[in-house]
């Protein structure tokens, strides 16, 4: 049984995860579904009530009905690079891959019907005020006046994008940044603006979900940072990620959304108060882990191997972070 991975060939943080699945012997074919027609083919059958379908990665042949888990990880735009790409062909292209996978018994990670729900961030802030998250005040808005409303009600605010990345190519990250005291918001009736109340944060987290094992990492903020400095991704950098224990009640709250998100992984975003509360930001369901993996040793790319091997991240009881020597 075979484990396909989904992603670019520049994805060095899939590369942590082949490494693993290799050096447990367990066959794994990484494809890009940008090089459909180019370097990778697919062929489905469906007659007299069989269905049989393949998938040629570079020469190699690999059954679909031989799949064993599907890593959804950072998948190119199907076809993209054939010879003359258009976005019929792709359409066609994504149509055909995701469809046929669809139809066997392999487990995702994470399904794509799944993962394009979870991408929406007004859904997810739902979520994890229902699964039991604390979440910062939000208003996600076109009507100027209900911003200066909530900014009366909430003087110290930031904004931030609904959808993330700006949509050019290469994506760009646009950071959250903090609202000016004398914003008067009119520019809000143009697009829907996410405002969110500004948590003063001691410490930013990042709680990787795999399964049901859980890793969180710890950067403190520095005392004399700039209030202004919001985004830990541009935030000058004092402190490497730590590994640190995940409260009780935060673990239950993220295994509950997890569940009725119904993903198999999950990048959580946390900003920790002066009172020790975690304040659900936000969950990327394809979110990286190198980062954090190389500053704590957190055996995270471990874990998503034997998730993908086995169907759990519980094979070496991944605690908080640690791991145990049994099996």
């Amino acid at each position: 049984m075979t484990v396909l991975i989904l992603t670019t060939d520049e994805d060095v943080t899939a590369d942590m995860v082949v490494l693993r699945l290799h050096e447990a012997a367990v066959p794994v074919v990484r494809l890009d579904p940008a090089d459909l027609t180019s370097g990778v083919a697919l062929s489905g059958e469906y007659v007299q009530g069989v269905s049989r379908g393949h998938l040629s990665v570079n020469g190699r042949l690999v059954s679909m009905n031989g799949l064993r888990s599907v890593w959804v990880r950072r998948p190119g735009v199907a076809a993209a690079r054939a010879a003359q790409p258009s976005a019929w062909l792709s359409e066609e292209s994504s149509q055909a891959l995701y469809g046929m996978l669809r139809g066997t018994d392999a487990r995702w990670m994470n399904h794509p019907d799944a993962a394009r729900q979870a991408r929406h961030k007004p859904w997810q802030l739902r979520l994890a005020q229902r699964s039991g998250l604390a979440v910062p005040a939000t208003l996600i808005t076109t009507f100027p006046q209900a911003a200066r409303e909530f900014a009366e009600r909430f003087p110290d605010l930031v904004v931030k994008p609904v959808s993330g990345a700006h949509p050019q190519e290469p994506p760009r990250a646009v950071p959250t940044s903090r609202v000016a005291p004398d914003a008067d918001f009119a520019a809000v009736a143009f697009g829907p603006t996410l405002l969110q109340r500004r948590v003063a944060k001691r410490a930013d987290i990042r709680l990787t979900v795999v399964g049901d094992a859980l890793f969180a990492a710890r950067k403190p903020v520095h005392p004399d940072a700039h209030p202004d400095d919001v985004d830990v991704r541009f935030a000058p950098s004092v402190s490497p990620w730590l590994a640190a224990d995940v409260p009780p009640r935060v673990a239950e709250a993220v295994l509950t959304y997890m569940k009725d998100a119904e993903l198999a992984y999950g990048a959580f975003d946390f900003a920790e108060d002066a009172d020790g509360i975690w304040w659900f930001l936000e969950c990327n369901q394809s979110g990286q882990f190198g980062f954090v993996e190389m500053d704590t040793g957190q055996p995270i790319a471990e874990a998503i191997a034997d998730w993908l091997a086995t169907g759990t991240a519980q094979g070496r009881s991944y605690v908080n972070g640690g791991r145990s020597t049994t099996r």
